[in-house]
């Protein structure tokens, strides 16, 4: 379905261009005619209206919340589309804004990352000037196509902070080109269209983000004036996103369910096509649990930068970690004895450490890291009864 959708748009932008051409009318002043109809805005309303279906995919929820989640979800995709294509689109004039953060959600984001994101273009040269501060892991990706044009992000670079050239006061600069460039150098390609920064914490309530700012070497120093062409361009990527995005994470979340409540390790091919980090090794999932049932995962932390599980709406949108405890991390958790850690997803509380509240959903999508480990340990699951879970945790001492 997904290949049959971006087929036939791909199909359809060809012809129009075709179309016009024989005509003797130009991209721009199509848009000119667009804007002035109206019909620029009918047609964004009808795409909108059309991306609704991904809420229909084969394996959705039927029920209320789940379906009002989804499309709140669709309203979330839509806020980020309309930043990141129509506010922030200028490649001569990039701004790095947050595009995925505490109410826009997508493809399993990590409670634990500051993301931010900037519009760039191979066909120019950028700088990044910042300061390390004290955030746990800081990383910068180049990646080309985005989830509303086929194919994910693929990447065209990638930079961590361990490999950066940073002066005595945390002072760093960073050139991003396709040419390769003295110093750090995040690559390019001709097609890079994204930049894409994550900062991951291991404790948000100590730790400082870096400070950031980039420039266009050969661009502008004020923003371009909007254009019909500029808008009619971005109000389509935009509701591309909201149907790309929607439609990827439903295929995926439909697939996980094919072993609900286990942990298999994600393919990390698949998971960089789709925009994940490559230092990153992922364990994605389904969840559902009867009301008086529990899942317990267990596993024994390698040495590693980072980990963490997190709980996540059908939607692969994580839960919300702003005044609940949806997820635990290498600095929150608390292990047991023998190094290793028991994580317990349920509706109500067990009387234990590491509690993940669900949150009112009996059904999701869950999700497992390991950030620069030195081994992958598969992470073990069961589901048990609560009543059985509590004797369990009373034999053994471990009740919190």
């Amino acid at each position: 379905m997904r290949k049959l959708l971006f087929g036939t748009l791909e199909g359809y932008r060809r012809a129009s261009r075709w179309w016009m051409r024989t005509r003797g009318r130009t991209p721009a002043s199509e848009a000119a005619a667009a804007v002035q109809s109206g019909e620029v805005w009918e047609r964004f309303c009808d795409d909108l209206k059309a991306a609704g279906a991904s809420l229909e995919f084969p394996g959705a929820p039927r029920n209320d919340f789940d379906r009002a989640e989804g499309y709140r979800y669709l309203s979330r995709l839509l806020r980020a589309g309309l930043e990141a294509f129509v506010e922030y689109a200028d490649p001569r004039y990039p701004v790095l804004h947050r595009v995925v953060h505490e109410t826009v959600k997508m493809g399993s984001d990590n409670p634990d990352n500051w993301y931010m994101t900037a519009r760039i273009s191979g066909a120019h040269r950028y700088r990044i000037r910042g300061r390390r501060n004290t955030v746990a892991y800081l990383a910068f990706g180049t990646q080309k196509g985005h989830y509303g044009r086929g194919g994910g992000l693929p990447p065209t670079g990638f930079l961590e902070a361990s490999q950066l050239e940073i002066d005595a006061e945390g002072r760093f600069e960073i050139t991003l080109s396709v040419e390769p460039s003295e110093g750090n150098w995040l690559p390019m390609e001709p097609e890079t269209g994204t930049l894409i920064v994550r900062q991951t914490f291991l404790d948000r309530a100590t730790e400082q983000i870096a400070d950031l700012e980039i420039e266009c070497l050969d661009g502008s120093d004020e923003p371009s004036l909007l254009t019909p062409e500029a808008l009619v361009d971005g109000l389509s990527q935009t509701s591309a996103l909201v149907a790309g995005a929607s439609l990827l994470f439903a295929k995926w979340a439909r697939d996980f369910q094919r072993h609900s409540n286990e942990l298999p390790q994600f393919d990390p091919e698949r998971s960089n096509r789709a925009g994940g980090d490559p230092n990153i090794i992922y364990y994605h999932s389904h969840w559902a649990l009867a009301p008086d049932e529990a899942l317990v995962i267990e596993a024994t932390p390698p040495p590693c930068e980072h980990w963490n599980f997190q709980l996540n709406n059908y939607w692969m949108e994580s839960l919300d970690y702003r005044h609940h405890q949806v997820h635990v991390n290498k600095h929150s958790a608390k292990l047991r004895a023998d190094g290793s850690v028991q994580i317990v997803v349920a509706h109500e509380d067990p009387g234990c450490d590491n509690w993940i509240r669900s949150l009112g959903h009996s059904s999701g999508t869950m999700c497992f890291r390991w950030v620069r480990a030195q081994s992958h340990p598969q992470p073990q699951t069961r589901v048990v009864k609560l009543a059985q879970l509590r004797r369990e945790l009373e034999h053994t001492g471990a009740s919190a």
